[in-house]
């Protein structure tokens, strides 16, 4: 697959939009990621939105070994997730340190969700369509994937408060080798 820089999905007021499927899910985890604190002041908090959206043909599953998950293709699966609007340029930048090179940042189309129903999904109602940066496991790293679905109630009952500590989120990164991102089609 070949990959190159590309600018990321823009709103209309010039920040980015992003779908979140795993760790990041957690708005504390992404301030984190992208302010160094999870417990952000009220004018930062109101830049960003966090709303239940559904990401269609892609699956996710949890990386061996990891807290967090992958998504990969796969037209037959769906996966549940936060559309994030107001990232900045800055933002972008530090998740895709954050998400290093086992990722690569491809825009999609999401769907809203006017009603989330059950943890399997029974009872959404999807609404509106949007475009988002969403980061796909990359294909030459798909063995590190296991067979079974990640879980967000498992992650913020055991693991959520390391991710949210100052400087954890970017331990192990290396900031050589930051998410791959496609060519927007």
């Amino acid at each position: 697959m070949v990959t190159v820089e590309a600018p990321s999905v823009q709103a209309d007021e010039g920040t980015h939009t992003a779908f979140f499927y795993g760790t990041l899910m957690v708005p504390d985890v992404f301030y984190t990621v992208c302010y160094n604190q999870s417990d952000v002041p009220p004018e930062i908090k109101a830049l960003h939105t966090f709303t239940p959206a559904i990401l269609h043909g892609y699956c996710r599953r949890r990386v061996r070994g990891a807290d967090y998950p992958g998504i990969t293709p796969d037209k037959d699966h769906k996966v549940f997730g936060m559309y994030a609007s107001g990232l900045t340029k800055a933002n972008m930048s530090k998740l895709d340190h954050f998400e290093g090179g086992q990722y690569i940042r491809r825009t999609v189309e999401v769907k809203l969700l006017d009603k989330v129903g059950d943890v399997k999904g029974e009872g959404n109602v999807e609404g509106e369509t949007r475009r988002a940066e969403v980061y796909v496991f990359n294909p030459y790293h798909e063995e590190d994937l296991e067979d079974r679905e990640w879980d967000l109630e498992e992650f913020r009952r055991e693991k959520m408060r390391k991710w949210t500590r100052a400087g954890y989120a970017f331990d192990g990164c290396d900031p050589n080798d930051p998410a791959k991102v496609e060519a927007a089609v």
